[in-house]
């Protein structure tokens, strides 16, 4: 019996001091805002901001990217504009790229905000960071999900690839990633993003596009020249690896008469900054847009096009670097597709404006649901008075794919 009496009064302590913690966790909960920051040491450590995740087609059944190639961000307001008119350059600043970011996001209100690389100059860049979030602040501010890859003058500042790729990832709404945890891979900033079907459809538990980015480099010495870098075996074998990858690609059991109820390899895009040695070709072939200077890319030619033709996935890939080229062009029925300089530190062409890439993907609609993407088509947008849109073309269409 007082064995009994003992064990009761031993659950009724550790119930009194259960619910004393809980009070506890409560009050510190309300008074602290806990589930925004924590505390630790008297120092306040903030809690990454977050997008609803995963990325996902609009209940309309569409999907659209803005591309922003080479801002070349500086240190804000003192940072002068490069190549524009003598009437503007007075009072042109990094502010100018900054507005024109926040202008477009409001103007095409993208589902998701790809940067490809040349984010920020490392000249009249003195503290990395600092610049980082002044560049990519419009995106953080729309709460839109964006991701970023590095280009060959990021790391110029005080951070170096690895930091700025752990810092970007970081950041309010991004989803940009280091590298994935599992392979050993060059560079950073090698990830795949998922897109799924619309909600409410067969395929809302199912990848249906796939966005690769991968890391071109910087500037290197290669058997005593200096060049650009290159996309690496290892970096290839890994995109062959994801691509063919069956995670995601479910169905939900299907509950309507729509006609195709099969699996899909859903198409995919890629997204790097330094061109390839094969978009030189391109001079003698048709293209959409402006082919205006030469393309700066490695003396080594790896095997990135056959790879991409290898894979079969890959419809488009969106490259930058290059500043006076917006041209779309096609590689073994692959197009190529150059963002055009956004940044207003960033090298350009006098009277030529400022530019962003947008990309559209438009879901396949069955009787009863939609399915699998059927188009992805692209224009510009210039920062002048108007937005103006030019260059509208059809990319992919699965009708006419074969």
């Amino acid at each position: 019996m007082d064995s009994d009496n003992k064990k009761t009064q031993k659950n009724w302590k550790n119930s009194l001091l259960y619910l004393t913690f809980i009070i506890t966790i409560v009050h510190l909960t309300r008074q602290t805002n806990f589930s925004r920051k924590l505390t630790i040491d008297t120092k306040t450590v903030r809690i990454k901001k977050t997008s609803d995740l995963p990325l996902r087609f609009r209940s309309d059944g569409t999907f659209k990217i803005l591309q922003v190639a080479d801002m070349h961000y500086g240190n804000g307001i003192l940072t002068r504009c490069k190549d524009v008119l003598a009437s503007e350059f007075e009072f042109c600043s990094d502010l100018n790229t900054t507005r024109f970011l926040k202008r477009i996001i409001h103007a095409e209100s993208p589902d998701f905000i790809a940067f490809t690389g040349d984010n920020i100059f490392e000249p009249s860049s003195s503290d990395a960071a600092e610049s980082l979030f002044q560049a990519f602040g419009p995106a953080m501010e729309s709460r839109l999900p964006w991701a970023a890859i590095l280009g060959n003058h990021d790391q110029e500042s005080n951070l170096n690839r690895e930091e700025l790729m752990s810092l970007i990832s970081l950041m309010d709404y991004s989803v940009s990633q280091v590298n994935p945890s599992d392979a050993k891979i060059d560079g950073f900033g090698n990830y795949n993003l998922r897109v799924y079907g619309a909600l409410g459809s067969m395929l809302a538990n199912s990848s249906v596009l796939n966005l690769f980015f991968l890391d071109s480099g910087e500037r290197i010495t290669y058997q005593g020249l200096r060049t650009y870098d290159w996309i690496k075996d290892s970096q290839l074998h890994w995109l062959r690896h994801v691509s063919h990858e069956p995670e995601g690609q479910e169905q939900d059991p299907p509950q309507s008469n729509d006609h195709d109820t099969t699996p899909i390899s859903p198409p995919a895009l890629a997204f790097f900054h330094i061109p390839i040695p094969e978009v030189r070709n391109l001079f003698y072939e048709k293209i959409v847009g402006q082919f205006q200077e030469g393309v700066a890319c490695s003396r080594v030619n790896s095997p990135v096009l056959p790879t991409l033709v290898s894979m079969g996935d890959v419809k488009a890939v969106f490259i930058g670097h290059d500043h006076k080229n917006d041209f779309c062009g096609k590689l073994d029925g692959i197009w190529f597709c150059y963002g055009g300089g956004f940044g207003y530190h960033a090298y350009g062409k006098t009277g030529w404006p400022r530019r962003a890439r947008i990309i559209l993907a438009e879901l396949e609609k069955g009787k009863n649901s939609w399915t699998q993407v059927q188009r992805i088509t692209t224009w510009k947008r210039l920062d002048d008075e108007k937005l103006s849109k030019i260059d509208e073309q059809i990319l992919w269409d699965r009708l006419f794919s074969g």
